[in-house]
């Protein structure tokens, strides 16, 4: 396929990027709503079993992290990546490996380990190898505003299954730092201004990740009528795992919609503006 081609496939698409872009604060949420339950609808229809979209999230997060893997080995620095970010994905995901071999051992926790194990390789290349190039200054999210907050609510509300208290309290508390794991990566780009590729890319996955597991929850609750949630116990409960997932999928619908502009508009660096995450 030629440029002129490409460039007159990429016309449309701009275009209505464009107009988008003009509109007000209030029209583009009410668009990011319509698309994500379009999004929704398409994917009841196409994907029959909608646990594979789960599997799907989890394999789009081992995506991101396997995007950060190769940044780290081709160029030899850490520019742009938060610490902080990979010291709460590790977090979340130890304990919800916990929690898979405690109550429930599957798919789901093969795929955990090899996320984890990953993380922490990152983690040992940031800390141990490419200190110099890691933006320190610029990482100044306090994780603590996230993890206590995230625990004392995991104490106050959590599933009434018959599963330990300890147990319960902590598949609750990795269910809600997975929402707001990514805000110290988020803060950083909004420190910088500019994301370089690759960690636009892993964030971009993480976005992905972030949908399908949404979207998971929200078709699992609309193909058992209801049911789903009193399964999962009585309370706030149910209904927070399902807010859980939808302000994890709206924390990186902006920065997601401003990465699918760059890439339609051919820039290899994304420059947020003013505001943006």
């Amino acid at each position: 396929m030629d440029s002129k081609t490409r460039k007159g496939r990429a016309r449309p698409i701009r275009a209505v990027v464009g107009w988008v872009r003009r509109r007000s604060p209030k029209v583009k949420a009410s668009l990011s709503v319509i698309a994500g339950m379009a999004a929704l609808v398409f994917l009841r229809f196409i994907v029959h079993d909608h646990d594979k979209l789960f599997v799907a999230a989890e394999a789009a997060h081992a995506l991101g992290i396997s995007i950060l893997i190769y940044k780290l080995i081709k160029e030899r620095n850490c520019a742009g990546l938060s610490l902080k970010t990979q010291y709460l994905t590790a977090l979340f995901l130890a304990v919800r490996l916990y929690c898979s071999f405690v109550m429930e051992y599957d798919i789901h926790t093969v795929l955990d380990c090899a996320t984890l194990a990953t993380t922490l390789w990152v983690i040992y290349m940031i800390w141990f190898k490419l200190e110099s190039s890691y933006m320190k200054e610029k990482d100044n999210f306090v994780i603590y505003y996230v993890v206590l907050p995230c625990a004392i609510l995991a104490f106050a509300v959590h599933p009434s299954t018959t599963h330990n208290l300890i147990d319960r309290i902590s598949w609750a508390f990795c269910v809600y730092l997975e929402a707001v794991s990514v805000l110290p990566q988020l803060r950083l780009m909004q420190n910088t201004k500019i994301v370089e590729p690759f960690t636009a890319h892993y964030v971009f996955a993480l976005g992905i990740s972030r949908f399908l597991s949404c979207a998971h929850w929200v078709l699992k609750v609309l193909d058992t009528r209801g049911r789903l949630l009193t399964a999962l116990g009585r309370g706030l409960w149910p209904p927070m795992i399902l807010l859980a997932e939808i302000v994890q999928t709206f924390i990186l619908a902006d920065f997601c919609y401003y990465y699918v502009k760059s890439v339609v508009g051919g820039q290899l660096v994304l420059r947020l503006p003013s505001g943006v995450v």
